[in-house]
C-alpha cells in the first residue's frame, strides 16, 4: 500500500456553514445530485456546485505540489478520473504543455461542457470500467471521485486505477476519524455511497490491493 499524503494541501480552503447544509439538504436532492448532470455542476446549490466554473486560483496552487511528487515533466502521461470538466487537467497542460493528459467522468454534461482547451482529451467512461489498456499511464489521480460508488464498484476502480497505472497513482476519499466527524460527513455528503473511516479505508485498500498513496476528505 502506498502512503497517506495530502498531495492537496495548497488547495484553498473553503469556509463551509455545515449548519445551513443539514438544513437544507433532503434525501431528493441527494438523488438529483447522484445524476450527476446539469443540476449537479450548475444548477441550483441544494444540489450541488451551485455553478461549476474555472478559476485559476483553485488548482494552479496544487500543480506544483504534484509535480514535485511524481517528477511530472513534458514527457509524462496522466489520467484523471472523475475530471469534470477538466479544470486541472487544463492548468496542468498550462504549465507543462507537451504533457500527455486523458480526463474520464461519468457525466455527460460535464464532459460536453469542459473546458474547451482540453475537451478533445477527455471522454466519458464509469471508472469502474476505464477505457485504457494495461500500464497506460506514468499517474493517475482520481480527486473526491470513487467514494461516489458503492462498495463492490469502489473497489473495482480502485483496481482499475492499479491496472491503467505503471504504479503511481493518488486518490481522495470521504473519511472520518471519529463519531463527531462521522456525523459531521453523513450530514455533508451529498453524492458518496461509500464512507468509513479512516482506519477502515486502509484496512479496504489492503484488502483489494490497492497500492497507491491517498489522503481524505473530512468537512
Amino acid at each position: 500500500m502506498g502512503k497517506e499524503i495530502d498531495l492537496l494541501v495548497n488547495y484553498p480552503k473553503t469556509k463551509r456553514n455545515l449548519e445551513e447544509r443539514v438544513a437544507s439538504k433532503t434525501e431528493a436532492d441527494r438523488s438529483i445530485a447522484r445524476q450527476f448532470g446539469r443540476d449537479f455542476f450548475d444548477g441550483d446549490r441544494n444540489h450541488g456546485y451551485g455553478g461549476f466554473n474555472y478559476f485559476p486560483r483553485f488548482w494552479q496552487p496544487v500543480i506544483p505540489t504534484f509535480q514535485e511528487h511524481w517528477g511530472l515533466s513534458k514527457n509524462s502521461s496522466i489520467l484523471d478520473v472523475g475530471c469534470a470538466k477538466g479544470f486541472f487537467l487544463f492548468d496542468l497542460k498550462q504549465e507543462l504543455p507537451s504533457i500527455s493528459i486523458n480526463g474520464v467522468d461519468i457525466s455527460e454534461y460535464a464532459i460536453e461542457n469542459a473546458k474547451p482547451e482540453v475537451k478533445e482529451y477527455l471522454q466519458v467512461a464509469n471508472a469502474t470500467k476505464l477505457p485504457f489498456a494495461d500500464d497506460s499511464f506514468d499517474f493517475v489521480m482520481s480527486i473526491n471521485t470513487v467514494h461516489n460508488l458503492n462498495r463492490e464498484e469502489c473497489a473495482i476502480s480502485l483496481q482499475e486505477i492499479e491496472r491503467v497505472s505503471r504504479g503511481n497513482s493518488f486518490i481522495t476519499v470521504d473519511a472520518y476519524r471519529n463519531a463527531e466527524e462521522k456525523a459531521r460527513m453523513e450530514a455533508w455528503n451529498l453524492t458518496a455511497l461509500t464512507m468509513m473511516s479512516v482506519d477502515e479505508w486502509k484496512e479496504f485498500f489492503l484488502e483489494i490491493g490497492y497500492t497507491g498513496d491517498y489522503y481524505w476528505f473530512i468537512p
